[in-house]
């Protein structure tokens, strides 16, 4: 059967399938021409080059894709396999597609280094992805849907199986459910759904058959099926800017499209000021999951209805191309944890992708089931980035917990310096840096560590104390001188974190548009070097808490700390003065600097809590923030010299 009769019986059926070709480069590219030439239709390319002047999209510009639709696609993966956009290029195509992937020769595809990987692996040069390629070609062979040409091997092109006619139910499906929204009187409802059926157009639905519904979203340039179904009854505005409005709005409904994503304290205050809200978000695919903001948020809530969309728009529900992907790029839910006794946490051998895949698989699917932001380029981190580490807690596929570390740490004494002094930041080492970069420790850089990237317990195992286990396992691997974390502060989360025998480190002065919290950083340490460099950490935010007070609106208990000027404070201070580093965090040593020196009027009205860089720029005649930090490292370096001239000179040869 000839691709183009394979291509009318797949729309009859509803269907989309994949077709790998496999092979040096002049050979695949004559295999996808003659592919091409028997299948009518428009045709996308996605990948770093162009091929035969048919339309192209680079794989980093796959949000152009989004509410797109294509016949058929190659998807170019011979330099490097970008799982997201791969993912986003398979959701354009409707039923009777093909989509083309293109690979290096099957034999030599493991071991060839993948160019994706300087995105997500923080390394310099590429490097080869064997853990992600075997499963790839695992799952590829595993497949009769799949069509494989391979260079060194007879084709496989297997007719599909008999299936119905396809008739789409999708639209059925999405009018009971705005039946049954518009009869609720108040509360809270949710839709969740994958990708591809149709939760926007829905909301947009529901937004046009009711006086008069606020709709809010992650940003309103993700909003255009919504506002194409809703017409005239489109209101949009954005979370913080409903926040800001000093009384409520005029409406019926709050809609909130892929709630998942925005900030749950953000998210609590929306649900609290309207009778009834729609909450839509995706519960898989590329882009995130909404499995964790279910479990998390939406549990705390009273008066939730849930619903949910399953019949996809565009292609059936016996889709080959949505259940191969689903199963190569682990979408599939966690499954549930039994309600056991947990035993004791194991670290997950190096080898397990290849020998025991059970195990990190179901690993990755727990982390994913917890956290909104896990997504296919989380997966390739895990499969084969270095440094990583696992500890789980009871036996795949039901995992109680999973615990996530990255490698940090071991730069050199010259880098590390570069690092504190604000001119290199390198790839990688989120915690290491920003404790050299902006908290002022060198040696945070230059000792070994691990970061907790993500933790997860089973809902059902939760509040047994599962995640102290894990991380009192990891705790007990001695081989790097303190652990790390990096998250939004809450005072739940910390009081976890303080748990584990954690101590605070940082805590930044922005809220993060990802979590809607302050950005905060907590060790625990394992070595000598490790408690040396938590007991100064500890005591330099005790430090500047007064300071930083007046910019973090949390209530956060730290002891109190002398602050006098000291001689670590001028080595700091003569990091802004004569290096680079930043005047945000140069603000409480500058602060305890002016309480015992004399400084100059704007660096004293740069210190105010109200102050702000435009302002005091034009105020001081200077062109910009950028003139204005210039003056005031000058003016910063000349109190240093006023108060002491030959150590400020010994201070600037060390640092310049």
């Amino acid at each position: 059967m000839s691709p183009e009769q394979l291509s009318r019986q797949m729309q009859q059926a509803g269907v989309r399938r994949l077709c790998a070709i496999s092979g040096d480069a002049e050979w695949s590219l004559a295999r996808a021409d003659e592919w091409r030439a028997g299948l009518p239709g428009d045709w996308l390319v996605v990948g770093d080059a162009p091929i035969a002047g048919l339309p192209h999209c680079a794989p980093s510009a796959l949000r152009t894709l989004l509410g797109r639709e294509f016949t058929h696609a190659i998807f170019d993966a011979r330099r490097g396999f970008h799982a997201e956009a791969f993912a986003a290029l398979a959701g354009t195509l409707r039923a009777g597609s093909w989509l083309l992937l293109l690979t290096p020769p099957w034999p030599r595809w493991a071991q060839q280094p993948d160019e994706d990987s300087l995105r997500w692996a923080d390394v310099a040069e590429p490097l080869p992805t064997p853990h992600f390629v075997r499963h790839l070609q695992a799952s590829l062979l595993a497949d009769p849907a799949v069509a494989l040409l391979r260079q060194d091997a007879p084709p496989r092109i297997s007719p599909l199986a008999p299936l119905p006619r396809w008739q789409c139910r999708a639209p059925e499906q999405q009018q009971a459910i705005v039946h049954q929204l518009l009869t609720m009187a108040s509360g809270v409802a949710v839709l969740t759904a994958p990708r591809g059926r149709g939760k926007s157009a829905l909301a947009g639905m529901l937004a046009r058959q009711i006086p008069r519904a606020l709709i809010a979203a992650p940003a309103k340039a993700a909003t255009d099926v919504l506002s194409r179904f809703a017409q005239d009854h489109f209101h949009f505005m954005a979370p913080d800017a409903i926040l800001a409005q000093p009384d409520l709005p005029a409406v019926n409904w709050l809609i909130v499209d892929e709630a998942a994503a925005i900030p749950a304290p953000i998210l609590t205050q929306l649900v609290a000021r309207f009778p009834r809200v729609l909450l839509t978000t995706t519960v898989q695919g590329y882009e995130g999951t909404g499995r964790g903001f279910i479990l998390k948020f939406c549990a705390g809530l009273p008066r939730v209805r849930y619903f949910s969309l399953d019949e996809p728009l565009r292609w059936s529900r016996h889709d080959p191309l949505e259940a191969w992907l689903n199963q190569a790029l682990l979408f599939e839910d966690a499954a549930p944890a039994p309600r056991a006794s947990a035993g004791a946490p194991r670290r997950m051998p190096d080898d397990a992708w290849r020998h025991d895949a059970a195990q990190p698989t179901a690993a990755y699917r727990l982390l994913a089931s917890a956290h909104y932001r896990t997504s296919p380029l989380d997966l390739r981190r895990l499969m084969d980035a270095p440094g990583m580490t696992l500890w789980l807690s009871g036996e795949a596929p039901a995992l109680q917990g999973a615990l996530w570390l990255v490698e940090e740490g071991g730069l050199t004494p010259e880098l590390a310096q570069a690092v504190w002094a604000g001119r290199r930041r390198p790839r990688g080492n989120l915690v290491a840096q920003s404790l050299a970069a902006h908290a002022g420790f060198v040696e945070a850089a230059t000792l070994r560590s691990r970061r907790i990237s993500r933790i997860a317990v089973a809902a059902e195992q939760r509040r047994q104390g599962i995640g102290q286990a894990l991380v009192a396992a990891a705790q007990r691997q001695q081989d790097v001188d303190f652990l790390s974390v990096s998250f939004g502060y809450t005072e739940a989360l910390w009081a976890f974190w303080r748990a584990c025998g954690f101590s605070l480190a940082r805590i930044g002065t922005q809220r993060e548009a990802s979590s809607g919290c302050y950005a905060a950083m907590a060790i625990l340490a394992l070595t000598p070097a490790g408690r040396a460099l938590q007991q100064r950490a500890a005591t330099r935010l005790a430090r500047d808490w007064p300071q930083l007070r007046l910019q973090v609106a949390e209530s956060i208990a730290l002891p109190e700390a002398p602050l006098t000027f000291t001689d670590e404070d001028a080595w700091l201070a003569a990091g802004f003065a004569w290096a680079q580093r930043p005047l945000e965090v140069s603000l409480p040593v500058l602060s305890r600097l002016a309480a015992c020196a004399a400084v100059p009027p704007l660096l004293q009205a740069a210190l105010q809590p109200e102050a702000e860089p435009g302002a005091l720029a034009r105020q001081a005649g200077l062109t910009g923030r950028k003139a204005l930090i210039a003056r005031l490292r000058l003016e910063t370096g000349a109190v240093l010299i006023a108060l002491d001239a030959s150590r400020a000179e010994q201070l600037r040869r060390q640092v310049e």
